[in-house]
């Protein structure tokens, strides 16, 4: 069985550490338990992890001997990671093991020396830190996880569980790894490189000046509207719908259209075998071309690559 060891020191955050045990300890159904992962706690001894003390069964020399070793997130990144923690880092690496962090236990990774020369990434509210105090790293502020083979870093919260998916990816392949996504109730594997977070607001809600507006032009994403267009039939002048739509919705007219087309543009891609060519024209954006340019700037992949990720059925 491939051994994964939960490195537990330190004050931790319960969500990163459950997600992880939760992940590697269930195997589904396809594969057998001996197929699986052997999942080991190992730390010093009793933890703080939330609201909760954790006596974890091994001791950190066990990291050493592991195939992988997750650090789960530390509760203080201003607290320095425990130095017999950073040391059986360091070896379990020395000795071939795979090393993933989860959100902020990067910083654990980089006491290691092990983020030195690398790319990157951690919660998005402490990639500026990490930068600081370990600028021979490469941080990448926006991406989901790094995967540098040996070193890995997972972003916070649900892009954790990103990572994990991942490895499993690696080592069981894509249909594996879909199926763990579905039984957490998970978009099926994302790329590292796809962004922490879109900026794509829910609709408005409510009786406001833009609402009929709003619902005219999403009906509409398909033509070439342009600023003069919306200001047209919501009978104002485009300076005035500017700052309605400021008021409203926090974006510009033009830049809420993208995010509508972009938002139409991943609908299509997950849930219909269209061409990028289709789903161009389809969301107003024309070409393949600039589709491909503006969902890479939006959403941080290719609509290629997303459509791989989130679409489950042959397309």
């Amino acid at each position: 069985m491939h051994t994964i060891a939960l490195a537990t020191a330190g004050h931790l955050l319960h969500f990163e550490l459950g997600v992880a045990y939760e992940i590697f300890r269930t195997p589904p159904e396809e594969i057998a338990r001996d197929d699986w992962y052997d999942v080991l706690l190992c730390g010093p001894g009793p933890v703080t992890v939330g609201p909760f003390t954790l006596d974890p069964e091994y001791g950190l020399d066990r990291i050493v001997t592991a195939d992988t070793v997750l650090v789960p997130a530390c509760a203080d990144v201003d607290v320095a990671a425990p130095p017999e923690l950073v040391e059986a880092i360091r070896a379990a690496h020395d000795a071939g093991a795979r090393i993933a962090s989860l959100c902020t236990g990067a910083f654990a990774l980089g006491a290691a020396g092990l983020l030195d020369g690398r790319r990157a990434t951690t919660h998005w509210a402490h990639t500026a830190e990490l930068t600081a105090r370990y600028p021979a790293a490469t941080v990448d502020p926006d991406v989901l996880y790094t995967d540098n083979g040996s070193v890995l870093t997972a972003a916070g919260k649900a892009a954790a569980v990103d990572l994990c998916i991942h490895l499993i990816h690696l080592d069981h392949g894509a249909i594996i790894a879909n199926t763990v996504a579905r039984r957490l109730v998970m978009p099926p594997h994302r790329p590292g490189s796809q962004a922490q977070f879109v900026a794509t607001p829910m609709q408005p809600a409510g009786d406001h000046l833009l609402a009929g507006l709003l619902a005219w032009a999403q009906e509409r994403l398909d033509e070439p509207l342009t600023v003069t267009d919306l200001a047209r039939q919501a009978n104002m002048s485009p300076r005035n719908l500017g700052r309605q739509f400021r008021s409203v919705t926090g974006q510009t007219p033009l830049q809420w259209l993208l995010t509508q087309r972009v938002r139409r543009a991943q609908e299509l891609l997950e849930a219909t075998p269209n061409s990028i060519e289709s789903v161009a024209v389809a969301t107003g954006m024309g070409t393949a071309t600039t589709l491909r340019r503006q969902f890479k700037r939006v959403v941080g992949v290719p609509p290629d690559s997303y459509r791989r990720s989130f679409r489950t059925s042959p397309a």
